[in-house]
């Protein structure tokens, strides 16, 4: 089976769910309807509905119910990454102009709030206080991880494990509350729950080790950005950290700032993909695929715990 089976089995509620996005970011104001569904419009694999409809499957499975899970967890994906492209002044992604680039910074931020207050409002649909905790404290942490990016910007200095504990908020948390509320939407039971969240946890973290190694060897048609714009707006993420362990290398690095030349810049990313960076990179990705590998073992064997199993491939084979 490959990830594509899987979004093909899936099809249906996905589209349920892609329709109730649209809906929900209706808005009076003009401007902020267009705002929000320019950037729904811009598409994606929408990893975190998948994860939660998966999660759900082991359940009590209602789309009905799980929708509401699903939604709630992609606007807040959503609007996290229009608030991230206001920081690093990022104006395309996945190849169209960012919310910020069409039309400014306030109106982005605007949307960003309008989008994740829709969030909160929906996941009220969950009678679970449970879950609605796990999902404040995951917007909590993912505002932390915000603030450490922007604290972080240009700093060469930065330990590996700040770089790991950032994307732990940015990211990873975001995918293991994915799939613990859809557990807990189809009454999941709760030792399976916490495999699944923790399934979720290492998925993420791979997941965005992933999108880091990508940024340096794909190109720019398949990111829809440009080839090393996270180290030119000043995210310094782990192939960069690597590649830093040589001091020659860390000085000409270092030198990296958000106007320098194009032609330095692609250099100096050279010399990075040059080095074993992307390498060990890869493997530290492989080592939390393996975790989350292991969180599968107690779940029962059947056709969902395969597609898990598929979406874990992807994410460590994709090159988009």
């Amino acid at each position: 089976m490959n990830y594509k089976k899987v979004y093909s089995i899936l099809n249906k509620d996905l589209k349920i769910i892609e329709k109730e996005l649209e809906n929900v970011l209706e808005a009076d104001s003009p401007i902020l309807k267009e705002s929000s569904l320019h950037y729904l419009q811009a598409g994606g694999k929408r990893i975190r509905p998948v994860f939660v409809l998966l999660s759900a499957k082991f359940g009590d499975y209602n789309i009905d119910t799980v929708k509401d899970v699903a939604v709630a967890l992609e606007l807040i994906h959503m609007a996290s990454l229009i608030h991230d492209d206001v920081i690093d002044d990022a104006y395309t992604r996945r190849g169209r102009p960012t919310v910020k680039a069409k039309w400014d910074n306030k109106i982005s931020m605007y949307t960003g709030d309008f989008i994740l207050a829709l969030s909160l409002e929906i996941i009220t649909s969950l009678e679970d206080h449970n879950a609605h905790k796990i999902l404040s404290d995951t917007i909590v942490e993912l505002s932390v991880g915000e603030i450490e990016q922007i604290r972080d910007k240009y700093n060469f200095d930065q330990s590996i494990t700040n770089y790991f504990r950032r994307i732990k908020r940015k990211t990873a948390l975001l995918i293991a509350a994915s799939c613990k509320l859809g557990a807990i939407a189809a009454n999941v039971p709760s030792h399976l729950q916490k495999k699944l969240y923790y399934f979720g946890y290492y998925a993420g973290m791979a997941f965005q080790i992933t999108d880091d190694i990508l940024d340096f060897t794909s190109t720019e048609e398949k990111l829809g950005k440009p080839v090393g714009g996270d180290l030119l707006q000043g995210n310094i993420t782990l192939p960069v950290l690597f590649a830093m362990k040589d001091p020659e290398l860390k000085q000409k690095i270092s030198t990296v700032h958000e106007l320098m030349d194009p032609d330095e810049l692609h250099n100096i990313i050279q010399l990075i993909i040059n080095t074993d960076a992307i390498q060990k990179s890869n493997q530290i990705c492989t080592m939390y695929l393996n975790k989350a590998y292991e969180m599968l073992s107690d779940l029962p064997e059947n056709d969902t715990k395969l597609m898990l199993k598929t979406m874990l491939n992807f994410i460590g084979k994709r090159n988009f």
